[in-house]
């Protein structure tokens, strides 16, 4: 997933490759993070694992622009993708929901997109 999305030409535009699974201390913004992903498995035959991701967005702009660009630029890179890595493909990948909020202090505004994904192994490593 950091790889489709840091090789994806709008999210790169936006987020100039600071996508991270954790943000260094002092990180630039716009930036995002994979953070929170629940397991499960799935009774099929190619022995799925269904996993629920959390992607945070995290902008400092003056309005909610910025950050609502970030999740449309996420969903158009990831959602109903077909991602493959270490033996594992993806069966379905879908962006569930998107919320777009200021922080209590006013200082960033955050996209918190929800991802469901199953996925199942290739056979190949």
């Amino acid at each position: 997933m950091l790889a489709a999305l840091k090789a994806d030409a709008a999210t790169d535009a936006l987020l100039g490759g600071r996508i991270w699974d954790q943000a260094p201390e002092d990180a630039d913004l716009p930036h995002l993070v994979i953070g929170r992903c629940d397991s499960r498995p799935v009774a099929a035959d190619g022995c799925g694992v269904e996993q629920t991701l959390t992607l945070t967005g995290v902008s400092r702009f003056a309005g909610t622009e910025e950050a609502k660009a970030v999740a449309a630029a996420v969903r158009a890179c990831l959602h109903e993708g077909r991602l493959e890595a270490d033996g594992v493909r993806t069966v379905s990948l879908r962006v569930t929901a998107s919320e777009v909020f200021r922080a209590g202090d006013g200082r960033r505004t955050w996209a918190v997109m929800r991802l469901r994904a199953v996925t199942e192994e290739t056979g190949e490593n």
